[in-house]
């Protein structure tokens, strides 16, 4: 029951206020310490590389799951409070949702602004369509990075799984590219990441089943082109009716996508939030997993 009120309280947050200011959010230091390290390592060999961005890894992780055993050693209120405050900081339902509305506007320019804030392929070039697109596909996909993953390694392992997830996610976030400077330095943080996503990215596929039925299994059949990312994304294409495309990697088939349809999306979002949280109150009732209470 402690494990519960701790998850009422961080999501009574959420809803309620939003996001903690950044230079106090957990997942802000975590950028923040993955960038300092990052910033100091000249790149010199692909072995090199790679073992120095395992080694940033491995500090940033360890580093959550020290904030994570802090509420453990303090007394109450402290401890709960704490617990709260650092349970909300692994997941963002409500602005997830206010960064992807700001996409509804018939304005290309606005359109295209707020889309930039929400994904990082340059939206320049892009065409309304287009645009429609990317602002869905990054809804999908954060609906289990920021959302479903967080709250399924809370079930699993309470405070230390979520933050830890969190941490990982954060650091495939500013390190996981396929370039110059972080094609080795930040493999260790994609694959980790690529693991940590393995079960969530399916368990919300399975969560749109009620909503989508045949045609959703139907699209997540098509999604073959990443590990991860790709399957919300098609289990969302699959429910609007819409194609949801990133050009050169991936493209779902449907009808074009248009500024009506990013408000639909959002729609289907809070129906796939609320069973989950209902699922993760459940769970917690029961006491189905081995959470650890603050």
């Amino acid at each position: 029951m402690e494990v519960l009120a701790v998850f009422i309280f961080a999501l009574l947050w959420d809803l309620l206020l939003g996001e903690p200011p950044g230079l106090v959010h957990p997942v802000v230091w975590f950028g923040k310490m993955a960038g300092f390290l990052d910033k100091r390592w000249e790149r010199k060999s692909p072995l090199r590389d790679f073992l120095a961005g395992a080694l940033v890894a491995l500090i940033v992780v360890i580093f959550a799951l020290a904030l994570s055993l802090l509420p453990f050693y303090l007394t109450f209120p402290l401890n709960y409070a704490l617990a709260v405050y650092l349970l909300k900081g692994s997941f963002a339902i409500r602005s997830l949702h206010e960064h992807v509305a700001r996409t509804i506007t018939g304005d290309i320019g606005e359109k295209r602004k707020a889309v930039s804030m929400v994904v990082s392929r340059d939206t320049r070039a892009l065409d309304e369509a287009h645009l429609n697109s990317a602002s869905i596909e990054s809804l999908a996909e954060n609906l289990n990075d920021s959302v479903i993953a967080p709250l399924f390694y809370f079930l699993l392992f309470g405070l230390p799984g979520a933050l830890i997830y969190r941490a990982v996610n954060t650091l495939d976030a500013m390190l996981g590219y396929r370039n110059e400077r972080y094609e080795y330095f930040g493999k260790f943080s994609a694959r980790l990441d690529d693991i940590l996503n393995f079960i969530p990215a399916r368990l919300t596929v399975l969560l749109y089943l009620p909503f989508g039925g045949r045609k959703v299994l139907q699209h997540y059949r098509l999604a073959r082109f990443k590990l991860n990312s790709d399957k919300p994304i098609s289990a969302m294409s699959a429910l609007l009716g819409v194609w949801l495309e990133k050009p050169g990697i991936y493209r779902f088939p449907g009808r074009t996508p248009e500024n009506d349809d990013i408000g639909r999306a959002l729609r289907v979002y809070w129906f796939i939030v609320a069973e989950w949280i209902g699922i993760v109150v459940l769970m917690l009732l029961l006491g189905v997993f081995p959470c650890l209470s603050p």
